[in-house]
């Protein structure tokens, strides 16, 4: 089963990368280059998992998961912050917002898919 991921990333090196490697893990990727983007293209594409930059332009990372899961339509969907944002009080302020985890950059484009299914269970 293909699951489907928005992927909201303002860099577009590392979009194409994450994009690619997920690609490439059997995910379908839907992308947006900023929060209120990725806003967007989870009510289009009624993804299976959210993947999210802290740092964009528009709205942040932080802001876009605050309003996934306060939106009763997108609450159900796992976010994953896909950050260079590693201290432990912002991985901390992340999860207390209800993402299901983090994955760091740089990330290692050969595992990525891996460790969102990880993450999924799946």
């Amino acid at each position: 089963m293909k699951l489907r991921v928005v992927l909201a990333e303002d860099d577009p090196d590392i979009q194409l990368v994450a994009r690619m490697s997920l690609k490439r893990a059997g995910f379908d990727v839907t992308v947006a280059s900023n929060g209120l983007e990725a806003l967007q293209r989870v009510a289009e594409a009624a993804p299976d998992v959210v993947l999210l930059d802290w740092m964009m332009p528009e709205l942040d990372g932080l802001a876009a998961c605050a309003r996934l899961k306060g939106d009763e339509a997108t609450r159900g969907i796992p976010v994953i912050f896909l950050t260079a944002k590693s201290q432990e009080s912002e991985i901390a302020q992340g999860l207390s917002l209800g993402a299901l985890g983090y994955i760091t950059k740089p990330f290692d484009a050969l595992t990525l898919g891996a460790s969102v299914r990880e993450m999924l269970k799946v």
